[in-house]
Parts: C-alpha cells; structure tokens; sequence
C-alpha cells in the first residue's frame, strides 16, 4: 500500500510539472495572437546580448528589436519599444501562455489573448501546399470599413512557392512589413511588430481578382477586393491637404516632453527652413518616418534645417504623453524638436491649424521656407516596406529640402501649388515636376 501511495504521488508530480512548462530557453518562437478572425501567427526569437535579455519580433525580411525583456524561470514580459504596448506570458505544458495588452486612445487597453511554441518556423501552415495560385505583382485595392466608408490601395506582392511577403499602400500610410502563406487559392497575411496586429485573409476569384477581409486589433474589421493592375497608384499624397489662405502665418506653441515651451516664433527658427511634422508615439508609420528625419536632421542642420514634430498622443495627461514620446526620442536617438500637442485625434489636431485644409493622416509633414511660408504638405508615410516607393519619398523630402536651403531668405518664393492666391493668378505651377 505505500508503494501505491508513493507511485501515485509521483505521478501527480509528474503531472503538475508537466502542467507548470520548462523554464523558458532562448531560441526561435511560433507566437499568435488571437483576434476576432482567428490566429495571427509572427516569429519570436527570445535571445542574450551582453548578458541581457532581448527579443526580436519577425516578420519577413523585417527584425524589431525588443530592448526591454525578462524571462526568467517560466515567465516572460516585455514592453514594446516606443509603443507603450505590453506582453506578459508563462510557460505551460503546451508552450508559452499570456496575453499582450495594447493601449488605444484615451488609455483604453485591449487585451489580446497570446501564445507561442519554441522550436516551431511555420507562420500558418504546418505543412506547405504545393498546388497554389500566384499573387506576386501590382494590385490596385478598395478597402471597406463597417460603415461603408471606402479607401483605396495599392497591394504589392512577392511569392516564392507558398511564401507570400509584401504590403498594402493607402493614401495614410503602409501597412508595413506583412509574411504570410498561399495555401491553394486562400492567401493568409499578418503582422505583429509591437505597434499594430494585422490579419488578412482572402481567396482568389474565379475572375483572378482578391476578395478577403482585414482585421486590426480587436474591433476594427474592413473588407477589401483586389484586382491586378501593373499601373496602379495612388492620389497625389501632397493634393490631400493644402493652405486655406496663403497669407496667413502658420504659428504654434507647445510644451516639449520636459514642459518647456516652444514657438515657431522664437529665435532658433527665425530665417530656417522648418520641417513641421503632425505625429504620434503610437503610430507605426510615424516611426518609419522618425528614422528617416533623425539621419535628415543630422546632415542638414548645419546648413539651416529644423524639425519639429507636433505630437499628439493617445493620453490627455501631459505626463503620461510626454512619457510616450520620450520613449520614442529613446528608441532613434531624436535630436530634433518634440513637442506635445494634443490628443491623437485628427479632427483634433486639424482644429488648432484653421490655416490648414484639414489633417488626414498622421503622419503628415509641412515644409516651410525660410520665409515662414508652408511650400508643400506631404500626407502619410511610405516606409522601408514599400521597397522603391520608399526611396522615391526619400529623394522627394531631400530633394524638397535642398531646393528651400537653397534659397536667399529674402527671395520671392514661387507660389504655392492649389493656394488660393495661385489659382487666383491662374499658376498652378508644382516646381518639382
């Protein structure tokens, strides 16, 4: 009898240490997220440098690194760099289990149930399918909100077999790096990259066309159709937005993250050319757009180049916002201006600029000469997903901002292109075309 006691006693230890997992390892991670329309997997390698934990969230050729980690003995968290988005996990019998917690406006915070198995490379299928439909090239894409409310896109592809990589172009921004799968005639896609949860699912037409839908985060759900078009672009992203009165001066002043006030008006501004940057701590495409306008900053500051970004923030507590932005000055080594406007509204924030037609996106980017006159506004953000469309923003800005250092600060600038005192002269002049 108390040899059955003792074997049976094993047993439930046994059994209660298999259920608790192994302590957590390095290594690569299937992880998923589950959404309303159904699993968004994203790799996960857990790793050490120096002696130090960190984390790398993978998605295709894409390689966010993940500074603020601990895993010790069966637990696991990190908060994502910048975003203010958190993940806690535990080891379990069937690998890692937890939740990632990702802060919207007003502080509301969804929870997203999370898990991730070591050892594991597949995204969606386990096992290939070796008999698929070709969705590699140009697609021209209409997105359909629950409302109604329609936006187009451009979708651009690349296959190799059944891996699919790529990502959608709006008139806002990139969908930034999107991995996924063909399996037969179904197309499955997703990115997690710490900022945004992206989850597409759609199957090839008869007719060769897409249809599918678009999942973000728990509550936002859009269907989109796709048709091939080699051709296909979007609006003039620099038409979106533009001066309600030329004559007006464009004027601010905010608070930076340690509570000093800044206005266009002071000194250090005063016969520079000023990029003014409507931005958020939380928005993916406005840190694809921070990287960039660090490396500008720092090439053409010397010649008379500032930046000032206008954040507006998902909190309405200085200090929480200021404490999101501070992150991001963290994460690119920000030297430029940084200051705290508003809430990440863009209704909001196009109500402090009367001057301005409206603010459709964040990010969008005014360049102002030396003469304190708005010569173009960009809107959105075309990120390194995008391949060439990237490097054709990249010389527009540049090639924008060497033109305006250029200029004598007392020259008559040319007019600006839709103003109303160009239409009124009848010269709808774009100097860059």
């Amino acid at each position: 009898m108390p040899v059955l006691l003792r074997w049976l006693s094993l047993c439930v230890c046994l059994a209660m240490l298999a259920a608790c997992g192994a302590p957590i390892e390095p290594g690569i991670y299937r992880a998923a997220l589950t959404l309303p329309g159904g699993e968004l997997p994203f790799g996960l390698e857990l790793a050490k440098e120096n002696g130090k934990p960190v984390a790398y969230l993978i998605n295709g050729e894409e390689r966010v690194r993940v500074p603020d980690v601990e895993f010790q003995g069966r637990k696991l968290r990190m908060t994502l760099p910048a975003f203010g988005n958190r993940l806690t996990a535990r080891s379990g019998r069937d690998g890692l289990e937890g939740e990632l917690v990702m802060v919207r406006r007003g502080g509301e915070e969804q929870v997203i149930p999370f898990r991730a198995t070591a050892g594991d490379a597949h995204r969606f299928f386990e096992t290939p399918s070796s008999d698929n439909a070709d969705v590699s090239g140009r697609w021209a894409v209409t997105f359909t909100e629950q409302n109604g409310k329609k936006t187009p896109g451009v979708g651009e592809f690349r296959q190799r077999f059944n891996e699919v990589t790529g990502t959608f172009l709006t008139p806002t921004g990139d969908h930034r790096f999107l991995a996924g799968e063909m399996s037969g005639d179904e197309l499955h896609l997703s990115a997690f990259d710490g900022g945004h949860a992206y989850l597409y699912r759609a199957r090839v037409q008869k007719n060769g066309s897409l249809a599918g839908k678009f999942w973000s985060g728990l509550h936002s759900i859009e269907q989109f159709v796709a048709r091939r078009d080699d051709q296909a672009e979007l609006a003039d992203p620099t038409a979106a937005t533009s001066i309600r009165d030329d004559t007006w001066r464009l004027g601010f002043t905010f608070a930076d993250q340690d509570g000093k006030a800044v206005s266009l008006a002071d000194e250090q501004f005063t016969g520079k050319v000023v990029l003014i940057v409507f931005a958020g701590s939380w928005c993916p495409n406005c840190h694809d757009e921070a990287a960039f306008l660090t490396q500008l900053h720092r090439q053409y500051a010397v010649r008379g180049l500032e930046i000032v970004a206008l954040m507006f923030e998902h909190f309405g507590d200085f200090e929480k916002a200021a404490g999101a932005v501070s992150d991001l000055r963290a994460k690119f080594d920000i030297d430029y201006y940084t200051l705290i406007a508003g809430v990440s509204d863009k209704d909001t924030a196009a109500a402090k600029f009367p001057q301005l037609s409206g603010i459709h996106a964040f990010p969008t980017t005014l360049f102002m000469d030396r003469r304190g006159q708005v010569r173009r506004i960009y809107t959105g953000f075309s990120g390194p997903a995008t391949g060439e469309h990237h490097t054709r923003l990249r010389q527009t800005f540049i090639g924008q901002i060497d033109r305006l250092l250029a200029e004598k600060p007392g020259a008559q600038p040319p007019l600006i292109p839709n103003s109303p005192r160009s239409r009124a002269d009848g010269k709808e002049k774009n100097e860059e075309e």
